[in-house]
């Protein structure tokens, strides 16, 4: 141990007077090399141009700080486009197999293929027309230079195209425009799909099919421009009517235009024959419950992808979409409870949707307990609004898609004026910090809403009913529009 210590000491005693060697090495000019002569004035510290480059190349490109930097960003640039994608995924999931079964399970067996064929079709078509038009007017241009709808700006996808193995990237999102617009297509084809409810079991698929496109062009995508683009219903925007809608995920832009528009064309078309004289119940429960518990999985994809990256507000607009949903079963079966005396599998499944209809807007506005108030009175009044409300007007609200999503998506965007937090979201608050004006801005929002969505679809109904008639004959509508319409039966029994 003790040479140990001596060859310790000795390297100790070399490091101590070779450290200043060197340093005197390094301030003496080698031997033998020229000495410049400078001119007068000019530093012996300027460097050449080559040693420039050199120097100037370590700063900007090999400095290991900017390319760690580099790196990270890539990183998280990835990160978001990932959790997008699944986003998107979850979204397309909740028009089938979610929508479907939900909407498949409430018809009588003889309509049961006619409305999966109604949602599989429609994330087709509407695809399509989303790539080829609908974003576009949607979100071309802004809401300030074009306040009713969108330019021609992606038309045929024009700018969203791979350009030297790189998609494009737009400043203020984490994520590339292709796939913002992947995921904004994603509601614009459950939006159409969700009107189907209302005339389920008697409108013609050609019409249906006429009816969602140009709905889509003429009333979605107008909406979706005046909220998310700028326009006139856009939070804080320049030419935003009374200080416009906070609407993070849809409440206005999906629920609200399509829960009137689904009123207007159920009576528009009329009553399905026998209803109120004859029994119509759900054919398959078990198909309704499994599709509602589907719609909550996608929901999370709806609401907390409409944060558009994976972050805090993400993260938040997760828990109070669960929780919203969790206080919609409850009110409602507790009510349904009370007022029918027996809790059902159909009314847990109804509540829910109420819960995550009316969190909607609200997802990245409000804190987890005011949105377990939310869902709990969505659960209650969409309770009494499919029940007590749709019996004394006499409407034949098929699946009750204005019961719940146009019920539900108005009581949403009011209390989103009430419990929005600038805790959660800065420069988006509500009557609980102090700011009634946000009340205002969302009554005028679901007003305009309302007004534009019911008149639009009246217009265009009105149209079609004309050119290629809205309703099957009575004899396909008694076979069922299964065979009628299809060719096809949903239980063949051998």
């Amino acid at each position: 141990m003790s040479y140990l210590k001596y060859g310790y000491a000795l390297l100790c005693a070399m490091f101590l007077l070779g450290s200043p060697l060197v340093g005197w090495a390094d301030d003496a000019a080698p031997e033998g090399e020229p000495q410049l002569e400078l001119a007068e004035g000019e530093s012996a510290d300027v460097s050449t141009e080559a040693n420039y480059e050199i120097d100037a190349l370590s700063t900007d490109e090999n400095d290991p700080v900017t390319a760690l930097k580099e790196q990270v960003n890539n990183a998280a640039i990835a990160g978001h486009n990932g959790w997008m994608l699944i986003c998107c995924a979850l979204v397309l999931f909740m028009t089938a197999p979610g929508l479907a079964l939900f909407y498949g399970g409430l018809v009588r067996k003889k309509n049961v293929v006619s409305v999966l064929m109604q949602c599989l079709f429609l994330m087709g078509l509407m695809s399509v027309v989303w790539a080829v038009c609908g974003f576009s007017l949607a979100f071309g241009g802004n809401g300030v230079d074009n306040w009713f709808i969108g330019n021609g700006e992606f038309l045929f996808m024009e700018g969203l195209a791979m350009e030297g193995g790189s998609l494009s990237y737009n400043e203020e999102l984490a994520v590339s425009d292709l796939t913002f617009a992947l995921f904004q297509g994603m509601f614009f084809i459950i939006t159409p799909a969700l009107i189907c409810g209302a005339f389920a079991e008697r409108m013609k698929f050609s019409t249906m099919a006429v009816f969602s496109v140009v709905w889509g062009l003429l009333v979605y995508c107008p909406i979706c421009h005046w909220v998310w683009d700028g326009g006139i219903l856009a939070h804080g925007g320049k030419v935003a009517w009374a200080g416009g809608a906070m609407d993070f995920a849809g409440g206005t832009v999906v629920h609200i235009s399509s829960g009137i528009s689904a009123l207007v064309a159920c009576v528009l078309i009329g009553k399905r024959m026998g209803f109120g004289s004859e029994p119509m119940p759900p054919h398959n429960l078990t198909y309704t419950v499994l599709g509602a518990a589907m719609l909550w999985v996608g929901w999370f994809g709806f609401n907390a992808g409409s944060a558009v990256a994976s972050n805090d507000s993400a993260t938040m607009a997760f828990a109070v979409t669960h929780l919203s949903a969790a206080a919609g079963v409850v009110g409602w079966t507790l009510f349904e409870w009370a007022v029918h005396k027996k809790p059902t599998a159909l009314g847990a499944a109804s509540g829910a949707v109420a819960g995550l209809v009316c969190i909607t807007p609200a997802a990245g506005f409000v804190q987890p307990m005011p949105s377990i108030l939310m869902g709990f009175i969505a659960g209650v009044l969409c309770f009494f609004a499919v029940t007590t409300m749709k019996s004394k007007l006499g409407y034949d609200d098929s699946l009750d898609a204005f019961g719940v999503h146009g019920i539900g998506g108005t009581i949403g965007a009011i209390l989103t004026g009430v419990f929005a937090s600038s805790e959660v979201s800065p420069g988006y608050s509500g009557l609980i910090d102090g700011n009634a004006e946000a009340i205002i801005g969302q009554v005028v929002s679901v007003i305009v809403t309302v007004v534009y969505a019911g008149v639009l679809s009246l217009v265009i109904l009105k149209i079609l009913d004309k050119t290629m008639g809205l309703r099957v004959d009575e004899e396909s509508e008694t076979r069922g529009l299964d065979l009628s319409e299809h060719g096809e039966e949903g239980y063949i029994w051998l």
